[in-house]
């Protein structure tokens, strides 16, 4: 029997039309958002999210830095917006260039600014089980989980990936909510023996297929992150096939993606809340 698909666009229109209650609520929330140089995707990103603010009423500031910006540049940019009151939020679009210094940029964000959850203070936080700011997609996988009444505390739960912004994260809001917690990588002997294991399965590799059909327990809830450009199309890191086998697996599209969205104007308005 195929899986249920998990409705990650749905819910997450009816989250931004709650967080634009919020907004109109606080008269006027600011989001700023800076790209350096001109990487194709994170164009796009920007695009997105800017979209996305405006849709729901939140104020977009968007700074447009040349790809030969100085470290010290984009480091004095960082410290105006964190001295100006009509910015609640701020995003540092990653990756930036190769010539620049990110954790030195991350740490030089307003702990209190950092939507993205990247401060080492925020990172910090989540460690210690009091979360202020957590990456927006770790917490879009949280609310999708709820939504479909996943049973967390004592389930066996396998990250496939380590990243800051994904694996790490997850694992710890995991952990939190009293699943037993794996992570896996690139260098994990026989990937599938843990797999097999997972009854929620989380996949944030970034490469396609990375999970196949034959490495999914039957029944198991299956996060697919992954969004990788294929000459058929957009596909996540999970096999399709995959939904043949598992109880409950996002689409992609339509699963994470939209509620990384919605996760990040959530943390805009909740960085706005607390300012006031």
């Amino acid at each position: 029997m195929a899986a249920r698909l998990m409705d990650g666009k749905g819910l997450a229109e009816r989250l931004r039309a709650e967080i634009a209650r919020e907004v109109r609520q606080l008269g006027d929330v600011g989001l700023a958002t800076v790209l350096v140089g001109d990487d194709p995707a994170s164009e796009i990103y920007i695009r997105r999210k800017h979209e996305a603010a405006q849709e729901v009423g939140i104020r977009s500031i968007d700074h447009r830095l040349s790809a030969d910006t100085t470290q010290e540049e984009l480091e004095r940019l960082v410290e105006d917006l964190n001295a100006d009151d009509g910015v609640d939020g701020i995003l540092v679009q990653s990756p930036l260039p190769e010539h620049l210094d990110e954790a030195a940029v991350v740490q030089r964000l307003d702990p209190a600014k950092d939507v993205d959850g990247f401060h080492p203070e925020n990172a910090a936080r989540l460690y210690f089980g009091r979360p202020r700011f957590v990456p927006a997609t770790p917490v879009g996988i949280m609310r999708l989980l709820e939504e479909y009444d996943v049973p967390l505390e004592g389930a066996r739960a396998v990250v496939v990936g380590r990243s800051l912004i994904v694996g790490r994260p997850a694992a710890l809001l995991l952990l939190h909510a009293n699943a037993t917690v794996t992570i896996t990588h690139s260098r994990t002997v026989d990937l599938a023996a843990h797999t097999l294991e997972a009854d929620i399965l989380v996949v944030a590799v970034g490469q396609p297929n990375v999970v196949t059909a034959e490495m999914v327990r039957p029944g198991s809830t299956v996060i697919d992150v992954g969004m990788n450009r294929t000459e058929d199309g957009l596909r996540g890191d999970v096999d399709p096939a995959a939904a043949e086998v598992a109880g409950l697996i996002t689409p992609v599209p339509g699963g994470v993606g939209p509620m990384t969205i919605a996760s990040l104007l959530r943390n805009t308005v909740a960085a706005a809340q607390s300012r006031r």
